[in-house]
């Protein structure tokens, strides 16, 4: 996927990335639809797109809060995100959020802590499943 985004970046055609790299369309298509390369592929890739090998394989976890895109998303998904431009924080966030939940939980049962902190780990993330339903991760 981060290979497709850097190519449509660039204006480049499969076709055309594919002969800059040394590579075959097919192996072009399999990278562009999320299944493993190699590392020699990794290595050709990340030298015609100018970066590192990690770019390549992490996963897009920016938001892109100038795209239009993110203007149509409602006010309460923007809210969540004032701040936060990486998706990273926020499942960090929820992650936080939730051993926070339970700790609290295990230590005084009957405090009203636990339950507002799980629901608040919840809420983050359902924010960010409507951020990965509707797309907004980029470079």
């Amino acid at each position: 996927m981060v290979v497709k985004k850097l190519r449509v970046k660039n204006n480049w055609s499969q076709e055309q990335l594919a002969t800059m790299c040394g590579l075959s369309i097919r192996t072009i298509q399999r990278v562009e639809s999320g299944q493993s390369a190699s590392l020699e592929t990794l290595k050709s890739l990340a030298s015609v797109f100018e970066v590192e090998i990690s770019i390549l394989t992490e996963e897009i976890t920016v938001i892109d809060k100038t795209s239009e895109n993110w203007k149509n998303q409602p006010w309460w998904f923007k809210i969540s995100f004032f701040g936060i431009r990486s998706r990273r924080v926020q499942v960090a966030f929820e992650r936080g959020l939730l051993a926070l939940g339970i700790g609290s939980l295990l230590i005084d049962p009957v405090s009203q802590a636990a339950p507002i902190l799980i629901l608040g780990a919840y809420v983050t993330c359902l924010v960010v499943r409507h951020g990965d339903n509707n797309h907004l991760w980029s470079l």
